[in-house]
């Protein structure tokens, strides 16, 4: 695990029970070579309506201040 897989998954870690606080959850799915964060969301973020916003306004801006390296953070379904 690479230095930078580290981080993202420690910001991940700390983003959680704020997730977790609605009915959600997330997980971390793998860091790509050109630094795009691939995450899966659950419970209730995998089916409700704000959840873009939540990933792009919530997640991807707290990872993006901790990880500047960070390209973006995209949700997919496995």
């Amino acid at each position: 695990m690479s230095e930078l897989e580290t981080k993202v998954r420690n910001v991940i870690e700390q983003i959680r029970p704020y997730l977790q606080a609605d009915g959600g959850d997330i997980s971390f799915v793998e860091l790509t070579s050109d630094n795009t964060v691939n995450v899966e969301l659950h419970g209730a973020c995998g089916s409700c309506p704000f959840s873009r916003m939540t990933l792009k306004n919530g997640v991807e801006d707290a990872m993006k201040k901790a990880i500047p390296e960070v390209k973006s953070v995209e949700a997919i379904n496995l």
